[in-house]
């Protein structure tokens, strides 16, 4: 798949793409990943891509002509259409089944915005699709596009080292949408605070009682609408009814 990113500071991206087990994606062209500068598609000696907004109001606005032929640049490059993601306030949040949907594909556009905004006709007349991270506001759309680039390259094969691993985040199906259990690992004993017993005790069935339990209970704690999400869904078994009554 390739990713055609938009934006004015494709620097920012480096350490994205050469750390971390998510590189092998990258480095390998499973997701490719390549950069257009809408400066560089800028009209004038001052190669300029933000200007003063209509009505008044602090800050500038990027003008819609650069990006358009950024975005008609990226388009050839490619060969065929894609879909063109801006990252906004006003975006639909980003889930796990998005990214699992985004990974499937083919890529996208990425738009990465700057300073107070774009100007809207650029938006209504080329974006296809708005995400965003959650309810807070970044300086640009770039930290936006890492994290969706993070997401989408750690579920292609041979990413991971172990293949099974992001079967067990949090939001996955295979946990029925529930947030993750707590994990440990050696020492046994850490500041005075041990293991659980059960997680010694090598008896798999209960362990991974103990696991769902500790899912449920967190799920339920920190987002009880995931909770009734599953139960909506049927995901929820006798067993899983009981350990949740416990914790009411």
């Amino acid at each position: 798949m390739r990713f055609d990113v938009i934006t004015l500071f494709p620097e920012l991206f480096a350490p994205l793409l050469t750390s971390g087990v998510t590189r092998r994606a990258f480095e390998s062209k499973q997701v490719d990943v390549v950069f257009w500068n809408p400066r560089d598609h800028a009209e004038g000696n001052y190669r300029r891509i933000d200007d003063r907004p209509f009505g008044g109001g602090p800050g500038m606005v990027m003008m819609a002509q650069p990006l358009a032929a950024c975005l008609d640049a990226a388009l050839a490059a490619r060969g065929s259409a894609a879909p063109v993601v801006l990252f906004s306030p006003i975006g639909e949040t980003l889930r796990h089944e998005a990214v699992e949907q985004w990974s499937a594909g083919d890529g996208a556009v990425l738009v990465c915005g700057r300073y107070e905004g774009i100007d809207q006709r650029f938006i209504d007349a080329r974006v296809t699709h708005q995400i965003s991270l959650g309810d807070f506001v970044l300086s640009g759309g770039e930290i936006a596009a890492m994290a969706f680039l993070d997401a989408i390259a750690r579920l292609q094969p041979g990413v991971l080292g172990d293949e099974a691993s992001h079967v067990q985040d949090s939001f996955n199906p295979a946990l029925d949408g529930l947030l993750d259990c707590p994990h440990y690992t050696r020492p046994e004993q850490w500041n005075g605070e041990g293991v659980p017993a059960v997680l010694m005790s090598g008896h798999h069935v209960q362990i991974e009682r103990w696991r769902r339990d500790q899912r449920l209970a967190i799920t339920l704690r920190r987002r009880p609408d995931l909770i009734e999400a599953a139960r909506r869904a049927g995901r929820l078994s006798a067993a899983d009814e009981k350990a949740l009554k416990k914790r009411l």
